[in-house]
């Protein structure tokens, strides 16, 4: 077995605490000795339709949510810098919606619930050590943060994993590359290092709603709230029903004892790749909106559980940026993985309303676009005047592979989206004013320079320039 000391000294060299060195050589030692994270088809059984109770059923309990925002706190899990969409800086910073940024939007919608249900319930990032100054830098002048609404930390960070000889990375030139964030499933811990989750406590604070920092749609709602409380739970999930665009992704699962588990894509062996992107067999995956009980996340601390849940080996190559440089493992966990620890956890089914992630450049022009609406409450949602299903997008990656250049060939903004069912781009294009386009379109130019739709132009046909 490849030995972990020298990961270890390492990680003492940076002043990790303790409890993530043995975080981190638990799931080192696992994938050093093959027993992980592949998670096996024959280990789990599906999770039931019938068996994952609806949102919609939840109303008679909002009250009773309303009531607990007082002891509730939100977390936004902001680690990201959003690298496969050009961006050179955390995600939460670059536009979202007419002017306003990720973040900007974020705090409006705080500000609008302490408002409308005169509860005071706190905003948490959890920022990495890519986003953390570049974060507090933007609040530093946030009434917000004066007034003590607003708090951040830092997840813990773990060294990278040359996959060829198992031992630790290294980059004399920029040692920042040595490192990875170790994953939305670092939360819990990183809140008891961090002395965070002992102030929740004492000061009354009940109950965390978690949710990426992208996903604009991911607000508290009262219902799931009052049904939290009132069901005693500890963990509860919110999940939606996978599409044929959700194949590849993970889902959720159940051990054969019943207990609901998550397997990301990255956790299913060669073998079962047909079953895990069975969407009838799989029918739902994690929004990673999750609501979770901080009593319970203490006792789960304290019988050393965490350091059990699955784990994930994502390959990487050293530099991002350069394909040439070694190939390596980050060592991530997952949130949602940790359902399978506490003993009284749930899933509530939830429709697309409540997830709209931002994670490549086509979900980044669909938000810009008019197929989604600011709505009251800062809350972003798909626009109540669109009528079609799902949209699909497909961009040409040779000429819309980050933000900038989607500002230079969409330079007066996205064209209507509003009645798109699916839009296909190829070549360079630039768009005028006021373009929309309607049904199922696509656009493919062949010639060697730029062509440009015109302003005002409504498509509703194929477009092709050879």
């Amino acid at each position: 077995m490849k030995s972990v000391d020298s990961f270890i000294v390492k990680m003492r060299q940076e002043r990790l605490p303790q409890a993530a060195i043995e975080m981190f050589s638990q799931f080192y030692g696992r994938l050093a000795t093959g027993k992980g994270p592949i998670i096996p088809e024959t280990d789990i059984v599906p999770a039931q339709t019938d068996q994952i109770e609806r949102l919609e059923r939840l109303a008679p309990y909002r009250e009773k949510g309303v009531e607990a925002l007082g002891q509730t706190v939100v977390v936004k899990l902001n680690g990201g810098l959003g690298t496969t969409m050009g961006l050179n800086g955390p995600k939460s910073l670059f536009e979202a919606k007419i002017g306003l940024s990720f973040l900007d939007i974020v705090l409006q919608q705080m500000r609008h619930a302490r408002e409308l249900f005169e509860r005071n319930s706190p905003l948490v990032l959890m920022n990495s050590f890519f986003t953390e100054s570049a974060t507090l830098q933007v609040l530093k002048s946030c009434q917000d943060i004066r007034e003590g609404l607003v708090h951040s930390f830092v997840q813990h960070k773990y060294p990278k994993v040359v996959i060829e000889t198992f031992e630790p990375a290294s980059s004399p030139g920029e040692r920042l590359l040595e490192w990875n964030p170790a994953g939305h499933g670092d939360l819990l811990l990183a809140m008891e290092t961090s002395g965070l989750l002992r102030r929740l406590v004492e000061a009354g604070y009940r109950y965390l709603f978690v949710s990426n920092i992208d996903n604009l749609s991911a607000g508290i709602d009262t219902g799931i709230l009052g049904y939290f409380e009132s069901e005693r739970l500890d963990f509860l999930m919110e999940v939606t029903e996978r599409t044929p665009i959700d194949r590849k992704g993970g889902h959720l699962a159940r051990f054969p004892d019943g207990r609901l588990m998550l397997r990301e894509a990255s956790q299913c062996d060669h073998g079962d790749r047909t079953s895990c992107a069975d969407i009838g067999r799989h029918p739902f995956f994690n929004t990673n909106n999750i609501w979770i009980n901080l009593e319970s996340v203490q006792k789960i601390l304290g019988e050393k559980k965490l350091a059990t849940i699955p784990f994930i080996a994502n390959p990487k190559t050293l530099d991002p940026l350069d394909p040439d440089s070694p190939r390596v493992y980050h060592i991530e966990s997952a949130l949602g993985s940790a359902i399978e620890l506490f003993e009284r956890s749930a899933a509530i089914r939830v429709d697309r309303s409540r997830f709209s992630p931002v994670k490549s450049c086509e979900d980044l022009l669909l938000l810009w676009s008019d197929y989604y609406a600011l709505q009251e409450g800062f809350r972003v949602a798909i626009n109540p005047e669109r009528k079609l299903d799902q949209i699909e997008i497909s961009l040409d990656p040779a000429f819309y592979s980050g933000i900038f250049s989607l500002r230079s060939r969409f330079p007066h903004g996205p064209p209507s989206l509003i009645n798109c069912q699916s839009f296909s781009l190829q070549g360079d294009v630039r768009f005028g004013r006021n373009v929309a386009v309607h049904g199922t379109v696509s656009i493919a130019n062949y010639r060697s320079r730029q062509v440009g739709i015109e302003d005002g132009r409504h498509i509703d046909h194929d477009l092709i320039f050879d």
